[in-house]
């Protein structure tokens, strides 16, 4: 695969990512949902771009972990460019393109949504606001893809948690968080052709 399909398909993703968290940032107050099936729903969360929407604590946790994502990406840059440039495997490459993609549109969130959105608390975004609710480097990443395939509780019966509720799949993510997921998947089922060498 040539460095320019790379990049064609890192562009895809990152276009598809942002056009849609714009989307739901314009047009969804924060904790709205919309159920498209009873096993998938829209619904709008932020959070401070861990994985799982935790945080780092203190003061200087987000700009951090931002600095510290603008440093991997670098990374995954380059590995991209050197697996190319060695001829490697079409499944490494994709794998890295697809994880380089999904780390830099969380991080287009975590770099600019504070400076160009105000707050979606009660009302809904406006893009460009003149009153944006953070700073460069502190935004928040835009969440909301939720797919709550198996909704019910655990029997009474059950050890520790009978009768809680469960859940799966629990977790609300994004398009860039699937890209990812699919690129980390790509590297652990097809590890023997990915790191093949040609």
């Amino acid at each position: 695969m040539s460095l320019r399909n790379a990049y064609f398909l890192i562009f895809i993703i990152l276009l598809v990512d942002q056009v849609s968290k714009i989307y739901i940032k314009t047009n969804f107050v924060l904790g709205e949902e919309v159920s498209v099936f009873s096993w998938f729903k829209i619904l709008f969360i932020e959070n401070e771009g861990m994985a799982w929407g935790t945080e780092i604590p203190g003061t200087y946790g987000k700009l951090f972990l931002t600095l510290f994502r603008l440093v991997a990406v670098t990374a995954i840059g380059y590995w991209l460019w050197d697996s190319v440039q060695k001829n490697s495997s079409t499944y490494l490459i994709v794998a890295i393109a697809l994880i380089l993609a999904g780390a830099f549109g969380n991080i287009i969130d975590s770099v600019f949504y504070g400076i160009i959105f105000d707050n979606s608390h009660n009302h809904l975004a406006t893009l460009f606001s003149d009153k944006p609710y953070g700073q460069v480097l502190h935004g928040k990443v835009v969440d909301m893809l939720y797919f709550p395939i198996v909704d019910g509780h655990f029997p009474q019966w059950f050890p520790i948690w009978g009768g809680k509720e469960f859940k799966f799949f629990n977790a609300i993510f994004n398009i860039a968080d699937m890209a990812i997921s699919t690129g980390v998947g790509i590297l652990i089922v097809f590890n023997k052709k990915a790191f093949h060498k040609n």
